[in-house]
């Protein structure tokens, strides 16, 4: 394991088996060992479909669907199935902590699991990677971007080694961690003349260390920060913390917090309470629910990163997914869902360079880490000795009549 790479119970299986001839939950034996002389492969995905992530992880798990249905359902000799996990519930409206564990702990017990994709938010990966991790299970996520569950710079000390018990990496992802976000967002501030920057972010993981990276990287970038603070943004009256960005002088507004943790409601308040102020969001809000809840003065003035460009920016290969998406499914997919699609084809590759031993979980995780100069349809990219990916390039958008437009490429160096 490198100089920086935790546990939990079963319960009520909420699943989607996809067929492609696809089974079900499989076998429920205990699962420590790779799956040697199984012919028959299971990837999970855990997402939240539930709330006010459902359409995102709907079209998600649609996109891994289309990435499982190219190869007929075969690799080699070895036939794959997919079995979808819900990670949320009606009355919680998000992710919770028992379904990420019970998701986990499923997928480990299955003796055919080979990886598992997941999860969306950066705190339930950071409930299920240990988990996961004990069963030498490759976990490839699409949208956790928590510095610290790949590399020191998260918030938490001992990370990331607390997120491995095996002592051996075998989690990765093809987003770019927050590090490299946090600095497309500061550089799309100075080219917007921004000089003086509020940071607020929800009381989570995701939000601490969100917070962390956007402070180094003003530092870096010459940004003055004018306020850091941390809130719950989910209930409550926020026309106090509105009223403190107002009268802070600041240029921008960036709120760090995933969909759950209430972003819509502190951008529409510091928009009420500030009419000029500029409010920048991270990729982690990037749903058309999110847009959506804007009021209008905090629309005209939203900028919202995203890991994904628009298809003309992109390879072909783009293009043909998101044809092949509205034809299957007769709608446009979000962004995420060309992360999902992703992760599945590089969890596919993965098996495929295992070659005879793509049944072995190890050797899957070995091959996941090898890859290099990775043909997709997000553009060219190597996995790195911490598990992610080499890409950085960012779609600065803005918000025009509740969708996403794309204002600026940011493209991060060195």
């Amino acid at each position: 394991m490198h100089a920086g790479p935790m546990r939990a119970a079963v319960a009520c299986c909420v699943t989607v088996a996809v067929a492609l001839g696809l089974g079900a939950c499989g076998d429920a034996a205990t699962g420590d060992k790779p799956p040697n002389g199984s012919s028959t492969l299971t990837i999970y995905s855990s997402l939240p479909l539930h709330g006010r992530d459902r359409d995102r992880s709907r079209d998600m798990v649609n996109a891994i669907k289309l990435a499982l249905q190219e190869g007929h359902g075969k690799i080699g000799n070895f036939s794959v199935t997919y079995v979808s996990l819900d990670s949320s519930t009606t009355d919680a409206g998000t992710w919770t902590r028992d379904r990420v564990l019970e998701n986990a702990r499923q997928a480990v017990r299955d003796q055919n699991t080979i990886a598992y994709i997941g999860d969306l938010h950066s705190a339930a990966t950071a409930l299920a990677l240990p988990l996961v991790n004990e069963g030498h299970i490759l976990m490839v996520s699409p949208g956790s971007t928590y510095d610290g569950l790949t590399r020191p710079g998260g918030s938490h000390k001992g990370e990331p080694e607390r997120f491995y018990p095996s002592g051996k990496l075998t989690f990765g992802r093809v987003v770019p961690p927050d590090h490299v976000q946090a600095s497309a967002i500061v550089g799309y501030m100075k080219e917007e003349g921004v000089k003086r920057l509020e940071l607020m972010g929800d009381r989570g993981l995701y939000g601490g260390g969100m917070l962390e990276q956007m402070q180094r990287a003003a530092q870096r970038q010459g940004v003055a920060i004018v306020d850091t603070k941390r809130i719950d943004a989910r209930s409550g009256d926020l026309s106090g913390p509105a009223k403190d960005v107002a009268s802070s002088g600041a240029d921008a507004f960036f709120f760090a917090g995933e969909t759950d943790a209430g972003a819509q409601r502190i951008f529409n308040s510091v928009a009420a309470g500030d009419p000029s102020i500029a409010l920048f969001a991270p990729s982690a809000v990037a749903s058309r629910a999110f847009v959506r809840s804007l009021t209008p003065s905090a629309a005209r003035r939203m900028r919202i990163t995203t890991t994904t460009l628009p298809p003309h920016l992109l390879p072909r290969s783009a293009g043909e997914f998101l044809t092949r998406f509205r034809t299957e499914f007769a709608r446009d997919p979000s962004p995420d869902a060309m992360l999902a699609y992703e992760a599945a084809k590089i969890v596919l590759r993965s098996i495929h360079n295992a070659g005879k031993q793509g049944n072995n979980r190890n050797a899957v995780v070995d091959a996941f880490l090898a890859i290099r100069d990775h043909p997709s349809i997000l553009g060219r990219y190597s996995i790195d000795r911490y598990g992610d990916t080499s890409l950085s390039t960012f779609a600065g958008n803005r918000v025009r009549a509740g969708k996403l437009v794309l204002d600026k490429v940011l493209k991060v160096r060195g």
